[in-house]
Formats: structure tokens, sequence, C-alpha cells
């Protein structure tokens, strides 16, 4: 971690520049900068752009300049690269992440994985009722760990060997939580076999280069929690605290998206104010007892994450 780092609480904002940001986002953005502020920290803005064929640039921007017109200020990062920790996009931080993947195959724990998605998914049936599907293991050797893999094929993903093995941590929205890594995680890839990097890598080795002591993100990630406590294991870096919030929905029950229009950040702009929308955000988090409008930093003195809902989801 950053020699900077140390004793000061630091969150971020990871957003993928795949489109213009929904309420959503604002929602997520919104709690990690007051958990910061409210501690005196710093917030890192990173741009998670690891899909080259989605992600843009303008967008980065785009989000940034939604960011400011919010009140919601970075410290650190953006597309600036302003920081000790530079650069703050994924995908100029390729040599982090080969050397992290090196030092896990120093483990014996990883392998080369030849199946293709079409392949992972006739062999199992979606995981419970969320679509997840569990790797079978079809490549794993078959000897125990450490593997001795010798020569890998080409083309070829990179899988991690996970074993039976609860993972517990304290979440500091909906509490204790446990996880067994081998029923609900499997092994997971850490490099796809077109050479892009995974997000359960990828975000491990940028929140522990950054110094990031605190990750507040929606709860549709709760479950990754327990990967990326165990590669942080692995790698040997301390580990952040979590605090997964609920999912905003419309008033049809969906998930909010970047495909919903209607509460992108393109067409808010247009019909209200900053003030209007963080009330309603700091109302549906529980931070304060009506949606009349707030600035971001009139929030922060009475900041509590205890007292955001531990649900899956909110109505907007």
């Amino acid at each position: 971690m950053l020699e900077e780092a140390k004793g000061v609480k630091t969150g971020r904002f990871a957003p993928s520049p795949t489109g213009r940001m929904h309420l959503g986002n604002v929602f997520t953005a919104l709690v990690s900068w007051l958990s910061v502020r409210n501690a005196g920290g710093r917030w890192i803005l990173r741009i998670e752009d690891l899909d080259p064929q989605r992600s843009r640039r303008e967008y980065a921007s785009l989000i940034e300049d939604d960011l400011h017109w919010l009140g919601l200020d970075w410290d650190e990062g953006g597309l600036s690269d302003n920081g000790p920790a530079a650069p703050y996009s994924q995908s100029l931080r390729s040599e982090f992440y080969a050397a992290a993947l090196e030092r896990l195959r120093g483990t014996g724990l990883t392998y080369p994985c030849t199946c293709r998605r079409a392949d992972i998914m006739a062999t199992q049936a979606p995981h419970q009722s969320d679509g997840r599907i569990i790797y079978a293991g079809t490549c794993r050797p078959s000897a125990s760990p450490p593997f001795d893999v010798g020569a890998e094929s080409c083309p070829h993903a990179v899988r991690l060997y996970v074993p039976d093995e609860v993972i517990n941590f304290q979440d500091g929205v909906f509490g204790r939580q446990e996880c067994n890594l081998a029923d609900h995680c499997g092994d997971f890839v850490l490099r796809r076999a077109d050479g892009a990097w995974a997000y359960q890598l990828a975000v491990v080795v940028d929140d522990a280069a950054m110094g990031v002591t605190e990750v507040v993100r929606g709860c549709d990630l709760l479950l990754s929690t327990a990967q990326q406590l165990y590669l942080y294991r692995l790698l040997g870096v301390p580990a952040p605290a979590y605090a997964h919030v609920p999912l905003l929905c419309n008033a049809a029950g969906q998930r909010l998206s970047k495909r919903d229009a209607s509460m992108s950040m393109d067409e808010l702009r247009k019909h209200y104010s900053p003030e209007r929308l963080i009330g309603r955000l700091a109302f549906l988090a529980g931070l304060v007892a009506d949606a009349s409008p707030r600035s971001a930093e009139s929030l922060i003195g009475s900041f509590e994450i205890r007292g955001i809902p531990a649900v899956s989801a909110l109505t907007v």
C-alpha cells in the first residue's frame, strides 16, 4: 500500500466508461464519497475500462463532468492521472496485472483452461436462481495442488483453483457474511483466452496498489467479495473493508441500467438540480428524514453507513 495512505480512510469510485451514468451509479458514488469525507479521508476516481470494445474516453469525460456537477470531488485519479498510483485507467495497468498473475502462478494454484463459455454453460445448470454458472473443473489438473502444468496450450484462459473453504467477512451494510468458495464461486478466471484481464484480478491489484481501505459498491457484487479476499490472501496484501449498497430499481421493479435512458444523467440533468437528486438519494439511503433538496457537502457531518437499508433493491 502507498505510504501516504497509512492511517487515512481511502475510498474509490470505479465506473466503467461504457455509457452515461445512471442514478444507481450516482447512489453508489454518493455513499462512497460521504463515507470518506465524513472521516476526512481521500477519494479516488478510477476508470475501469478493461473492455476495449465498449469503453470510450468520451464516456469517461462525461462521468467526470457529472461528478463535478453533483459536487462529488475526488482527490486522485480520473483522466488526468493525478496522484501517486497513476495510471488510474485500467487499460493502462496491464503490467501490474501481469506481475500479480506471475505471483499467483508461483503458488501452484493456477492452470490453463481451454473451455469455451458455451462448453461451461452446457455442463451445469445456473446456480440457484441468479444465473451464475459455477465452473465444473473440466480443465483442472487431476492431481491436487500445487499444480505442475508444464507447457501451456494457446490460446487459453488462466484459472485459479479455489478450495472447499468458507470465507467470512463483515459487510458495512449487510453485516456478517459467509461464502463457500467451491460452492458459490468455483475456480475463476484471472486472464481470458483473448488476453483480457478479469475483473476479479484487476480490482484487487488496483485497490491494493492505490491504498484503498474501504470499498462501497452495489450489492450485486456481494458474492465477489469472497473471491477477492482469497486473492488478497494469496498475494499477501491487506484487504479493504466492504459495504454493499442496495441497487436502484424503476417503478416496474427493473434494475437501473445504462440502457434506461430516463434515469441516465443525460436526461436527469435536463429536469433536476444537483440538490434535488442528492436529496432524493440521501432519503433512499436512510440518511435524512425527507427528500428535500440538499447538497452533498451538507450531508457529510451526519453520515452513518449503518443507516442504509440492508435490502437488495430500492425503488426510485
